[in-house]
């Protein structure tokens, strides 16, 4: 452990009563949140969709809430701490993102669906087919970017508290897998909206003022800021240019650009952002929602810049290194360093960054179980096992309890991913979303052929494909910073499948149809056409 850091774990030991006092505070305060929302909780409409209650600027700062995850607070700035330019590119992915979801997704998939992204699929489908696929895809999606929270709350809590041992940072994945339980099964969308507004608002603030800070060190000198940088990274001028992460070889540039369709095109596929869009009484409050949305987040990522840059420019990278090797822990260290690394202000602001760290990452699990739970109880319980016949009540419950399995599988598989960085772990959830889901969703609103055997086709080739290749990637093994170190059974060589899956899945809803006998129903394409681009007869 290098000099920095160990000071960096005695400042917390000796401000430990602080940093408790913090985190407590706002695990109470959301807690108590949650129990206020299970109140008003009253039937499925509730829980799913939080009564269609929430305005365009509360939905807005909830999808931002949602959004602003662990990969962008932690993962974004150690991948800029380390390599310059070219992990920044998460950022303009990630923002970019944006107007597809915008453009494509937002108010067609509001008026036409009514709690999941099922809804939409079924609608002119055979229903319970394409429900278990929908509903699966959500699943896997979901528990991919769960993976990367987890893996963030482990080394965050771990640098806090002084945490060293392999056990003690699965302890910490399991409590945030428990807080994340307590919060959907109790409070619904209600509960989870009202978190993720109170952790955006923290978070923006929290970036607002390191922000300041950095820019105060280099007297607002951007120009300084990144010489410094530049200089203190070891790399020189290549730290600034394009290629030190993606740029060594043919594969690396291959891997950069499967990135980089991965991140544009996997928003408007992910389940949890999806269902935040039935959540506005209309669709032009989903549309107006993303667009406080976009403003909110566009923000935020240019303020990563600071982040990332400041943590290159006042840290080594040594120091960086030894305390997290994939980066994420540099946003911490920055606000650690900015305050004094041996003053009781440097602590003050390292327990504050890393309370609001761990904000929105239990803001994030509470969204991402949500949207898995409630396919499994709407999709696949109600309308697959029990035919359309459950309960509302009954519904609800077996997504409460689907809430508490999604959880313990995330538990498990986070406790494995915790030394990975949490922006690349996104990346491959992206790129998952993008392949099986994306596809389905346009052809389903936009294709007047699309069956049901093009659907299935399509998100289950691309489910296949995306989980497949990541698991013969250097991601998973053959790597030294792989969830499985010491074994090397890769023989995909890039990180990110999404240049070959993202294709496949478009290809195969494409071939699934064509080669379909089943005749496509016109009059419910019809429907659905004027239902999406009016909202005539949305719920």
């Amino acid at each position: 452990m290098s000099p920095a850091i160990t000071l960096a774990a005695n400042e917390a030991s000796e401000h430990r009563p602080l940093i408790i006092t913090l985190f407590s505070l706002f695990v109470l305060a959301t807690l108590a949140i949650t129990v206020w929302a299970g109140r008003q909780t009253k039937d499925a409409a509730d829980f799913y969709a939080g009564g269609r209650q929430f305005s365009a600027f509360q939905n807005g700062l909830a999808v931002s809430g949602d959004y602003m995850s662990a990969a962008s607070f932690l993962g974004i700035a150690g991948a800029i701490a380390l390599f310059g330019y070219d992990g920044f590119l998460y950022s303009i992915g990630f923002l970019v993102a944006w107007l597809v979801a915008l453009l494509l997704v937002a108010e067609p998939l509001r008026n036409s669906g009514r709690y999941t992204m099922g809804d939409v699929l079924a609608y002119r489908m055979r229903q319970r087919p394409v429900r278990t696929a929908a509903g699966t895809s959500t699943i896997v999606v979901s528990i991919f970017y769960l993976l990367a929270q987890m893996a963030g709350a482990g080394v965050l809590v771990s640098l806090l508290l002084g945490i060293t041992s392999d056990a003690g940072k699965i302890l910490i994945v399991a409590l945030v897998g428990v807080l994340m339980i307590i919060y959907v099964s109790i409070g619904g969308m209600k509960g989870t909206t009202w978190v993720q507004m109170v952790k955006a608002v923290l978070l923006i603030g929290g970036t607002i003022l390191i922000t300041f800070l950095v820019l105060l060190k280099f007297n607002f000198n951007i120009s300084d800021l990144l010489g410094t940088a530049a200089d203190n990274s070891g790399k020189g001028k290549a730290f600034l240019e394009p290629g030190l992460q993606y740029g060594a070889t043919a594969t690396t540039k291959i891997d950069f650009i499967s990135l980089g369709i991965a991140l544009v095109l996997g928003t408007a596929g992910l389940p949890h952002i999806l269902i935040r869009f039935y959540t506005v009484p209309n669709a032009k409050a989903a549309r107006k929602s993303v667009n406080w949305a976009i403003g909110i987040i566009g923000g935020f990522y240019l303020m990563t810049i600071a982040l990332g840059f400041g943590a290159a420019a006042l840290i080594s990278q040594d120091e960086i290194i030894a305390s997290n090797p994939s980066g994420n822990t540099a946003a911490p260290l920055l606000a650690l360093h900015l305050g004094g690394v041996d003053s009781a202000w440097g602590a003050i602001l390292l327990a504050t960054i890393s309370a609001v760290a761990f904000a929105t990452i239990l803001a994030v699990v509470a969204g991402l179980t949500l949207a898995s739970s409630s396919s499994f109880a709407h999709d696949i319980y109600a309308n697959v096992i029990r035919k359309g016949q459950a309960t509302e009540k009954e519904e609800v419950r077996a997504a409460r309890l689907a809430t508490i399995g999604i959880g313990a599988v995330s538990i498990l598989l986070g406790a494995l991913a915790r030394d990975l960085n949490v922006a690349g772990l996104v990346a491959l959830a992206f790129a998952v979303a993008a392949s099986a889901n994306l596809p389905t969703i346009l052809y389903s609103l936009f294709w007047k052929r699309f069956t049901t055997q093009g659907a299935l086709w399509s998100i289950y080739g691309g489910l296949i494909v995306a989980t497949g290749l990541v698991l013969f990637s250097p991601v998973v093994s053959g790597d030294p910073k792989a969830m499985f170190p010491d074994v090397d059974f890769a023989w995909f060589p890039l990180k990110n499948p999404g240049i070959i899956s993202i294709p496949f899945g478009f290809l195969m809803g494409w071939l699934g149809t064509v080669l379909s006998k089943e005749e496509p129903d016109a009059d419910k394409y019809a429907e659905l056409e004027v239902r999406s681009l009016t909202g005539t007869g949305a719920h």
